[in-house]
């Protein structure tokens, strides 16, 4: 992939990305007036458990999948068979997780000492299932370096969300409860729709002309993206733990503390991960252009390529990070007009301090993308593993005696030990390097045979070459 054509896949993207945040944000607004600073709490306490599920079911497939597609496309094999396979993998995930959400909801709900969350879940659960298979489809477009379906999809997910979400908090905005549960029941219509788009645009796709197919097992589609899974998964599970342990560390009443982390979670998290949504794009369109290097056996530009995506996110969240933290006061007063003083200086406060995570969290999901890319989505894993051990050890630390403010140190230091993390994976090559320097001698030595051998040296370069590409699938 050229560099004019990457950035147009990047900015489509992106471009949707923000469309749909905009929308997102927009939504907020309105509805945090609506629903009150209690139900903006259940709102957001129910999304971590959610979040999960999908990790299990749905995290990560986007990439793992656009990287299987891409390095079957960069081969010439057609990847009509691998979207079927992965669809009826992927489809029976998701109603496991949607099963499991079900089921372990009133469980949940009195951990986290709101009985109320029991029927939030039961809400969500349906979007767990539609969402497995928007993940797959995603990943099959870009794959195929195709980014308007996912664009378009995410912002017929805001679209349908917002309207929907507006209208039930409306008509039940005297039962904060109530408005919240039909709040996330339109969740899962606004997921019902994206799913219905994409499955009219695949089908579309089907009827052009057929490349030569490969069989591909249920077992190879899960295994590739296992990795990939479990690194956009770890995230989502420490959240879900946050809204446990958080809570329940705060040194205030129950009704308090799950007000101080709508703040933090729903407030100040969702504005400084609006820099990595406007990143989003570089990320997606990294995996399929890394990916094709990869499958070509060239290492060397495969990392120069996640290197100029990583200096293009930094360029883009740099200043997105600099206006949070000057410019936290007036955002925090435009989105949220309905506030108390004191809740809103909290805030303020909140993103001004987060705000050097818009730079680390934008640039951690473009690196695990590359990494993912790179066949090395294992390491990705093992670093926001790490960074989600130490968030807890500080949260532990610094949430009793500095309430709130504690865990918003807890996650920026988090976020940078998964980016240095992450930089340190992409740039290491020594491995790679030894092993092009065998290759290197052993077609020298082949260019010495004479001309009877030379279907062993064109052998010699083709056993290089593989064995290049599994070292990028296990460095």
């Amino acid at each position: 992939m050229k560099r004019a054509k990457f950035l147009r896949s990047a900015a489509v993207l992106s471009v949707g990305g923000i469309a749909a945040k905009a929308i997102g944000a927009l939504y907020r607004i309105p509805l945090s007036n609506l629903l009150g600073g209690f139900g903006m709490g259940l709102y957001h306490m129910a999304y971590p458990l959610y979040c999960v599920l999908l990790a299990f079911s749905s995290a990560g497939i986007p990439t793992a999948f656009s990287r299987l597609i891409a390095r079957e496309t960069a081969r010439g094999q057609g990847s009509r068979e691998t979207l079927r396979t992965a669809l009826r993998l992927f489809a029976g995930l998701g109603l496991c997780g949607a099963a499991l959400m079900c089921l372990i909801a009133p469980l949940m709900s009195r951990l986290q000492g709101q009985a109320e969350l029991s029927a939030c879940y039961t809400a969500l659960a349906p979007s767990v299932f539609f969402v497995s298979l928007i993940a797959v489809l995603r990943g099959y477009f870009q794959g195929k370096s195709r980014m308007a379906p996912t664009a378009v999809s995410e912002l017929c997910e805001e679209l349908v969300k917002a309207g929907a979400g507006l209208l039930f908090a409306r008509r039940f905005s005297e039962d904060p409860v109530r408005a919240v549960v039909w709040c996330l029941a339109a969740v899962s219509l606004s997921e019902a729709a994206a799913l219905l788009y994409l499955m009219l645009r695949v089908r579309g796709a089907e009827c052009g002309p057929s490349l030569s197919a490969r069989r591909t097992s249920g077992s190879e589609v899960f295994f590739s993206a296992l990795p990939v899974m479990a690194s956009a998964g770890l995230m989502p599970l420490s959240r879900t733990a946050d809204s446990v342990l958080v809570v329940r560390l705060l040194p205030q009443s129950s009704v308090r503390a799950v007000s101080l982390y709508g703040l933090y979670a729903g407030g100040a998290l969702s504005l400084v991960s609006l820099p990595a949504t406007a990143c989003y794009g570089l990320a997606a369109a990294s995996v399929p252009a890394v990916s094709r290097a990869c499958a070509r056996g060239d290492g060397a530009e495969a990392q120069h390529r996640a290197l100029w995506a990583l200096f293009l996110t930094l360029l883009l969240s740099l200043p997105c990070a600099l206006g949070l933290f000057f410019l936290a006061r007036p955002v925090v007063s435009l989105l949220y007009p309905a506030l108390a003083a004191g809740d809103r200086e909290t805030l303020v406060s909140l993103v001004r301090l987060l705000s050097v995570s818009a730079v680390s969290i934008a640039g951690v999901d473009t690196l695990a993308a590359c990494l993912a890319g790179m066949g090395r989505a294992k390491h990705a894993a093992l670093s926001m593993l790490l960074a989600v051990t130490l968030k807890f050890l500080l949260q532990w630390w610094l949430v009793p005696a500095l309430s709130v403010i504690g865990a918003a140190v807890a996650a920026n230091a988090s976020y940078l030990v998964a980016f240095f993390l992450d930089l340190f994976y992409t740039v290491r090559k020594k491995r790679v390097k030894q092993h092009d320097n065998h290759c290197k001698s052993r077609n020298g030595a082949g260019r010495s045979l004479p001309s009877g051998a030379g279907g062993a040296e064109a052998g010699g370069r083709s056993a290089c070459a593989d064995r290049r590409n599994s070292l990028g699938a296990d460095a």
